[in-house]
């Protein structure tokens, strides 16, 4: 595993987005949501960013895209820096078996959402935010972090404004999880604004290569370019749920093809993370059944089958 070079990675990244141009079957884009509908179903992009820097890109890997849900990660990273472990105690950290948007389990649990990588978690993970901020500076405090951890010093990441108005015209699944959760004392700001909170990080648009490296910390431990944005201890949990939870009732069979943490969202984007080796960002807007990404699926699949990077692996020293 460790003796793959840097040509070779570059020539594997290229053979993947070649293959994955050509293939047939490309999945459903998110017809739910007017902006996502509209991505050309014929677009894929891969980046590999790796622990000594380097980067390998193909495909439209430098396109900027909707993240959706994969924004989850950086705002769990937010509020675990805000409350730290005091966040656990209104969310849980187990799967959930059903689907991202689920209410079935909020009535039987009390309000307490199974984990932060669903939507009625995401929804409290924004409701702690709002406790330290304004809803205008909590987005603009998630915008600031995630240009930082990519390095974005020209700015581009940003809010699509579009998405984010069709969020909130078209989201009443999430206006009834917040409500639900408001009515069992785990939502405390009003509804209405964290909801703007969360459609808005929903919102945020970057390319595979930014998102890539915005994901650097969790491969390595916490740090990026000899600075901590959290503690390892937290790295390696975000990691866990990323595993486990980080693309809902389809988590297991991501974790047994893939074997690396990764996080989806139905922009088609996902983040993967290799630990110690590599930060791993795919997009192709057609998704599957359970609302991942196919051909990024697919592709991610075949990085591990030709890099030995899955965390079961066995290890040689």
């Amino acid at each position: 595993m460790d003796a793959i070079g840097t040509i070779e990675i570059a020539g594997i990244v290229a053979d993947i987005a070649a293959e994955m141009g050509a293939a047939a079957e490309r999945g459903t884009v998110a017809s739910y949501i007017p902006p996502l509908a509209q991505v050309p179903p014929e677009k894929f992009g891969i980046a590999v960013v790796m622990a000594d820097g380097a980067v390998h890109v193909a495909g439209d890997a430098d396109e900027a895209f909707s993240i959706q849900s994969i924004s989850k990660v950086f705002s769990l990273t937010l509020a675990l820096g805000a409350v730290g472990d005091q966040l656990w105690q209104r969310v849980g950290r187990e799967p959930s078996g059903s689907a991202f948007n689920s209410i079935v389990q909020l009535e039987s649990e009390q309000g307490i959402p199974r984990n932060p990588f669903i939507n009625a978690g995401a929804i409290v993970v924004c409701d702690v935010l709002l406790g330290r901020s304004a809803p205008a500076e909590a987005i603009a405090q998630m915008v600031r972090f995630v240009r930082t951890l990519a390095g974005d010093e020209a700015g581009s990441i940003g809010i699509d404004e579009a998405v984010a108005s069709a969020e909130q015209d078209t989201g009443f699944r999430n206006m009834a999880l917040a409500n639900y959760m408001r009515a069992f004392g785990n939502i405390r700001a009003p509804v209405e604004r964290v909801l703007g909170v969360y459609f808005h990080f929903c919102a945020l648009a970057m390319s595979c290569r930014e998102l890539a490296m915005a994901g650097r910390y969790l491969m390595n431990g916490g740090r990026v370019g000899g600075h901590s944005v959290i503690t390892a201890n937290r790295a390696r949990r975000i990691n866990a749920l990323m595993m486990s939870c980080g693309h809902y009732d389809n988590s297991g069979d991501f974790a047994f093809r893939v074997g690396l943490p990764g996080k989806s969202g139905v922009g088609g984007g996902i983040l993967c993370v290799a630990p110690g080796i590599a930060s791993i960002a795919v997009w192709s807007p057609g998704l599957n059944a359970s609302g991942n990404s196919q051909l990024g699926t697919l592709a991610l699949e075949r990085l591990v089958q030709r890099t030995g990077w899955s965390v079961f692996e066995p290890r040689v020293s």
